[in-house]
């Protein structure tokens, strides 16, 4: 089972980074549609784990939390995603 500490830096790391991120791609390109479903699945991952983790099931809770930084981190790394060059939050390619 998750520890409760481990949860809740996972939690708020991924709602850090979400909170940082800005669609990359210009509004009317192809790849904007894209950068906004990246968000879209992370946002998403986000609210499953805080579900979770509301409802006593930690493991569940963790599991979603990364599912979610993970779209935001490969939104930033592909350039869908602009983190501010944030090298903490995201792994950038350079």
């Amino acid at each position: 089972m998750t520890d409760g500490p481990l949860l809740e830096r996972y939690l708020r790391l991924t709602r850090e980074a979400l909170e940082r991120v800005q669609p990359a791609a210009p509004a009317r390109s192809y790849l904007r549609g894209a950068s906004d479903d990246f968000l879209a699945m992370a946002r998403a991952y986000l609210s499953d784990a805080e579900h979770f983790s509301r409802t006593g099931e930690p493991d569940r809770a963790l599991a979603a939390a990364s599912y979610a930084h993970g779209w935001l981190d490969a939104g930033v790394r592909l350039g869908l995603l602009d983190g501010g060059n944030d090298d903490q939050r995201f792994t950038l390619y350079r």
